[in-house]
């Protein structure tokens, strides 16, 4: 009879204590299984001591050694283990990985450490932008000493290559005795100082490689190599020693700080000169941004990773369709250049510019350089104040200009020979009539007998 019908049948008293009664059965239940286990217990137990006792002495010998060497093991661990919490409590250790710049201002600081010329085990090191080849620690472990304290550091470098430009993990570690970060914090801050020493002293240039890289081959151009027209020059070098002495004035406004400067003109008349002798006069690094290379969740972070006191450089940004007007900003007659199909060759927005150069993300204590040949092919949106502040055209090269290079290239040479030469030689640009110099100075050298310039060319 099924379950219902017979609860059916049952009378009231039935059915109210039927419930009890299940439970009571359950309950007996839950006893017999209990019971079941601890009978299983005991019966385990009595096999255990039967085996103790010797009944069986081949099984109670081996799990007597069994025990025995568990126990000799575990307290031959146990002086290890203390040893290694003492250490642990007692010591402090701060970890560089090779995918942080501070890895490399280490490498910097070890080549300034009187200790490391007593290291045996070394490495060359062509990377350390102080040095051309410099020696620092090898894989391995080794001591110093720092502020009287014993250092340890070690320099782990994986043996297998990671990722698709197959390059090998790289790590240090530093260990000092002691609890108190003040230490730790000390030697931090004196890398720190010995990196920043490196900077002002020497600019660098960087270029985007998943991360900034800085170029070995790059040597900074001296301001006075570039010649511009009469207090061109001049003029904006003072308007850069202005801005990097206006910090807390900038602050006190509640103004971005940082400055955007537009380089425009022909080819060839110095826009790039300019911005490497004003990396050399400044002690600015350059970090050249190639809109071409980044989206802009990648121009964000490379922007984020530009340090303060550094020039940004967007070389040729008329040739990047992410400045390049819009439709509706351009002329007439480019309207209809623009609205034909065009393959988009960057995964930079404009808005993506716009936004880093003074929006949110935009990095402080910086100065935008932009060079161009074609100011008319740019977004009005670009050019606004705040984000270009100051322009200078570049134009053709003038009397005045060739006459001054002239005199740099041959300093013995009177003023009437050099615009002799100059009027003889009526070059566009500066970079023209550069290559021209360069060639009369190997022509001067391959004849030493004669006057440092050649006659016919004085008389051209």
């Amino acid at each position: 009879m099924p379950r219902s019908a017979t609860a059916f049948l049952l009378t009231p008293c039935e059915r109210t204590a039927a419930p009890a009664y299940q439970g009571a059965s359950q309950h007996r239940r839950l006893r017999r299984l209990e019971g079941t286990a601890m009978f299983d217990f005991v019966q385990h137990l009595h096999l255990f001591k039967r085996i103790l006792d010797g009944q069986n002495q081949f099984a109670s010998g081996g799990l007597l050694l069994m025990l025995v060497g568990a126990i000799g093991a575990y307290l031959r661990q146990l002086p290890l283990r203390l040893w290694s919490w003492v250490v642990r409590q007692s010591t402090m250790y701060i970890t560089v990985k090779d995918d942080d710049a501070a890895f490399g201002w280490v490498k910097e600081w070890f080549v300034e450490q009187a200790f490391v010329k007593r290291i045996r085990h070394v490495d060359l090191d062509t990377t350390v932008r102080s040095e051309q080849m410099a020696l620092i620690p090898a894989p391995g472990r080794h001591f110093f000493w720092y502020e009287r304290r014993p250092f340890w550091v070690w320099l782990y470098r994986s043996e297998e290559t990671s990722g698709y430009r197959q390059r090998r993990v790289e790590s240090l570690t530093f260990r000092t005795v002691g609890r108190n970060q003040a230490v730790l914090k000390r030697f931090v801050a004196e890398i720190v100082a010995c990196h920043q020493k490196n900077v002002r002293t020497t600019p660098y240039l960087y270029v985007w490689d998943e991360g900034w890289t800085w170029v070995s081959a790059y040597h900074p151009r001296l301001l006075d190599s570039v010649i511009l027209k009469p207090g061109e020059k001049e003029h904006l070098v003072e308007d850069i020693e202005r801005f990097r002495a206006s910090h807390p004035r900038y602050r006190k406004l509640g103004v971005p700080y940082h400055r955007g400067y537009l380089l425009y003109g022909p080819p060839g008349t110095g826009k790039t000169s300019l911005v490497s002798g004003l990396s050399a006069k400044f002690g600015m690094s350059i970090y050249v941004m190639n809109l071409t290379e980044f989206n802009d969740r990648s121009l964000k972070s490379a922007m984020n990773d530009v340090p303060q006191n550094s020039i940004i450089l967007f070389e040729d940004i008329d040739c990047m369709r992410t400045g390049n007007r819009r439709p509706e900003a351009a002329a007439p007659e480019q309207k209809r250049e623009n609205e034909k199909p065009q393959a988009n060759t960057t995964g930079v927005t404009l808005s993506g510019l716009l936004n880093v150069l003074d929006g949110f993300h935009a990095p402080d204590g910086v100065v935008f350089v932009m060079t161009t040949n074609r100011i008319e092919a740019l977004d009005p949106a670009l050019l606004r104040p705040g984000r270009i502040d100051y322009k200078l055209y570049l134009g053709e090269a003038t009397e005045s200009q060739r006459i001054e290079l002239y005199r740099r290239f041959f300093p013995d040479a009177s003023l009437a020979r050099a615009r002799e030469f100059a009027e003889a030689h009526p070059a566009e640009t500066m970079a023209q009539f550069q290559g021209l110099l360069l060639g009369v100075e190997q022509e001067t050298e391959t004849q030493p007998s004669e006057a440092e310039i050649p006659a016919e060319l004085h008389s051209a």
